[in-house]
């Protein structure tokens, strides 16, 4: 296995030489105290990969094959970094400034160790929350500093020479600049051309074997001097560095000589780098498991991420993650097993032992080629591959991330991206409609079962209360569409039209409520107590994070504000309320009506009970009681038993057919009186039917339970209605458990044996009974499924 693996290894090692040249040369800025410290960045480079490439390959990563080295994305910061602390300190202390420096690089290691806890904590998932636009912006705008460092390379002028201005681009179009930069841009575009019609994965480090093969060729054909070359940019000129060994850098830790007051001032760029180092691996670990096919844990390989970038730092290196592209050759080429992944550990440390001597030989072009490769490709990833897979909002904040990031601050870039992005999500939510459906009662009815009468009284006056459901999650952005809707309904012309008894305010389908939408449901309540028109909350908890937040502004609890946890129990609170109120005008009793709901249920309802003339309301209520339930309601305040079963069989169903006394007289021979307490349990979901059962006083609650709890559903049962009809017309298990709500309730059943024996004793009786029932049956359900559609 091990000689199927040399392939792979010897791929391995010419990647990470051509990445370690290339990222390795530029760690530090190429001015000042830090200008001969190419090699230094190299064979920290080169440390940092060893150490990955062991933790990955020793059982951290998933990937038997994985490649870890260092992260191109986090020079820019590491330039930033460098830069704030040289000028803190001053360039007449170059051994504190190189230091503080190297602390501030080893710092930022061990700060990026936090993936451990990303991964111990099983939180990686979190990563896919932030906005991945973002990230895209910030890699674009290290595309753009890849650029300028390419130019700046080529050129051999420091960071801070290069600036957007006229001079800048004078001194670039002189002949020989023009030359130094330009050849090596055009080499990088021509390997992007020969890579986009050919796709063998060897052609990109075969291509960067073969430039300093014809550089040499060049050189020893016009015998030219390397001391000339080395004075005209085209060789590096390493100086004495050539000959330090690896370790070198060591020697420049001295503790004594870190200025602590300017590590800490770094502390917002070492934070704005973990961010940027914690979004990488959480990201490119799932697309590599898919271009592989292999399923790996990524909170596993943020354990070893935090493990490698740990231990890098705790030796002085820079951080470091799983390289897709490197790990992706490494397989293709046999790299796919712990073996390989170990030679190549080995064969690293072999490239750092031998030293950075061979840097001095190397083209400038070499490097400024691969640098400008690796940033056109960013550049490329952020602008050009998200044309179409972004929203035209996303790409302005990708393309600002860049500009920012560019003309400013990398830091600034990040924090400006945040910024960007959050407006327009301000923007495009506050364009969303909160405000799922609106319209009236009497299309969304309460699963009550209720006589046919009182049935049609509430129809008509439900159409005073209006139903605003709610969804999303409501912020300042989008609460002012609610408020203004709300506003037109009570104040606009819509109030002469449909004046407004209840605003039923559904959020069953609400995420969360802010302060500001909070505050705004205080105003909305003053609006509708002056209105005298109820506000009745539905779909929510009081424990709940919207119950929380309504409560924090005092609205829940106030007057005429009520809450129900289910929307259907909102509206049977309503249809309560406006069978009392009629019952109350007519200043009868209504103990012998019971309905279902609250005991409070007469609360807050004067408004709705007082004289009838002056209000719109008022008169609308008035006038469709008479055409209703008035018809049945002399009949009721002294009821006569002696005519019982009948009168309850009148009430139950007078509205679907003629009852005839002479018909049903024989009737009462058939039905067993029953009578149960509050609570009683009259039979259970799956149990055989016992009969149907005809109610002349109290309330039934049946439930019903489905195999998703989600689905779960109730309905009430009054007086004057039927309970377990169809199951008992079928000799079917009960598909609900119905309980005394209210009692104590009188009940006549009918058992099964005594409707057969009906069916031939009075075979007509029998006939028009089962008719009523299923016609009663039918309606009854139809208003159960319209309720329960209503929840959707």
């Amino acid at each position: 296995m091990a000689v199927k693996a040399i392939p792979a290894v010897l791929l391995g090692c010419l990647l990470n030489i051509l990445d370690g040249v290339s990222y390795g040369m530029i760690v530090f800025p190429a001015t000042g105290v830090f200008a001969d410290l190419g090699p230094m960045g190299v064979s920290m480079f080169f440390v940092s990969a060893i150490i990955a490439q062991l933790v990955y390959t020793l059982g951290g990563s998933g990937f038997a094959g994985a490649n870890g080295s260092m992260m191109i994305e986090v020079v820019p910061f590491f330039h930033i970094l460098a830069t704030s602390i040289a000028d803190q300190i001053g360039e007449d202390d170059p051994g504190a400034v190189i230091a503080t420096t190297l602390a501030a690089y080893a710092f930022s290691s061990i700060l990026t160790g936090f993936f451990f806890l990303l991964g111990a904590l099983k939180l990686g998932v979190l990563v896919g929350f932030f906005p991945r636009h973002i990230l895209v912006g910030c890699i674009g705008g290290v595309g753009v500093f890849l650029v300028e460092t390419g130019l700046t390379v080529s050129m051999r002028i420091s960071d801070d020479d290069f600036d957007y201005s006229l001079t800048t681009l004078r001194f670039m179009f002189e002949p020989h600049n023009l030359i130094l930069w330009s050849l090596p841009l055009t080499l990088a575009i021509l390997l992007r051309v020969i890579t986009h019609k050919f796709h063998h994965q060897l052609i990109f480090p075969l291509y960067f074997l073969v430039i300093p093969v014809i550089f040499y060729v060049v050189v020893w054909s016009a015998k030219l001097e390397l001391v000339d070359l080395r004075h005209t940019g085209w060789i590096f000129d390493i100086g004495a560095t050539a000959h330090e060994p690896w370790y070198k850098f060591y020697s420049y830790f001295d503790f004594g000589k870190i200025r602590y007051s300017a590590l800490w001032s770094t502390l917002p760029t070492q934070f704005a780098l973990l961010f940027f180092n914690i979004l990488h691996p959480p990201l490119n670990v799932p697309a590599l498991a898919v271009s592989l096919n292999n399923d790996v844990d990524t909170n596993k390989e943020l354990v070893a991420h935090g493990y490698s970038n740990l231990l890098s730092g705790l030796i002085g290196s820079v951080p470091n993650y799983l390289v897709y592209v490197n790990t992706l050759l490494f397989y293709r080429v046999g790299g796919d097993n712990r073996i390989a992944g170990f030679l190549l550990a080995i064969a690293t440390a072999v490239l750092l032992v031998l030293g950075t001597g061979p840097i001095a030989f190397l083209p400038v072009m070499v490097v400024g080629a691969l640098i400008y490769v690796l940033g056109i490709d960013l550049i490329k990833e952020a602008l050009w591959d998200t044309r179409h897979r972004v929203t035209w909002s996303e790409y302005i904040t990708i393309a600002s991330i860049m500009i920012t990031m560019t003309l400013w601050d990398f830091v600034i870039g990040v924090i400006f991206g945040i910024v960007v992005s959050c407006f327009f999500f301000v923007i495009q939510n506050s364009q969303l409609r909160s405000i799922r459906s609106i319209y009236t009662g009497n299309l969304a009815m309460s699963a009550v079962r209720r006589p046919s009468l009182q049935r049609a009284y509430i129809r008509e006056v439900s159409k005073q209360t209006t139903i605003l459901r709610l969804q999303g999650f409501l912020f300042f952005g989008t609460i002012t569409y609610v408020e203004e809707t709300i506003r037109s309904l009570i104040e606009g012309p819509y109030w002469h039209q449909h004046p407004v008894q209840f605003l039923v305010l559904d959020l069953s389908l609400v995420a969360g409520v802010d302060m500001s939408s909070a505050e705004a449901f205080v105003r909305i309540q003053r609006l509708l107590a002056a209105r005298y028109v109820t506000l009745v909350f539905c779909g929510f908890a009081v424990e709940s994070p919207v119950g929380k937040a309504l409560q924090s502004v005092e609205v829940l609890g106030a007057s005429g504000v009520e809450l129900f946890s289910t929307f259907s129990d909102a509206m049977e609170w309503t249809e309560n309320a406006y069978l009392r109120a009629w019952l109350k005008s007519q200043k009868l009793e209504i103990s012998f009506l019971a309905v279902p709901g609250r005991p409070d249920a007469d609360i807050g309802y004067n408004h709705l009970v007082g004289s009838f003339v002056r209000s719109p309301r008022r008169s609308h209520i008035r006038d469709v009681g008479e055409r209703t339930i008035a018809t049945e309601i002399p009949t009721y305040p002294h009821p006569d038993p002696a005519g019982e079963p009948l009168h309850t069989l009148q009430k139950a169903f007078s509205s679907y057919g003629n009852v005839d006394p002479i018909l049903f007289q024989p009737i009462s021979n058939y039905l067993e009186q029953v009578t149960a307490p509050t609570g009683a349990i009259l039979w259970r979901q799956g149990e055989p039917s016992n009969g149907l059962f005809v109610i002349e006083t109290g309330v039934l609650r049946a439930s019903y339970t489905f195999a998703n709890p989600n689905q779960h559903f109730e309905e009430s049962m009054v007086a004057g209605t039927l309970a377990g009809e169809l199951s008992a017309l079928a000799e079917a298990p009960r598909n609900a458990t119905v309980v005394v709500e209210q009692g104590p309730a009188i009940m006549w059943r009918l058992e099964g044996a005594n409707l057969k024996r009906m069916q031939l004793e009075e075979p007509e009786l029998a006939r028009v009974f089962v008719q009523l029932v299923l016609k009663a049956a039918q309606l009854d359900y139809d208003i159960l499924l319209s309720a329960i559609a209503s929840r959707q």
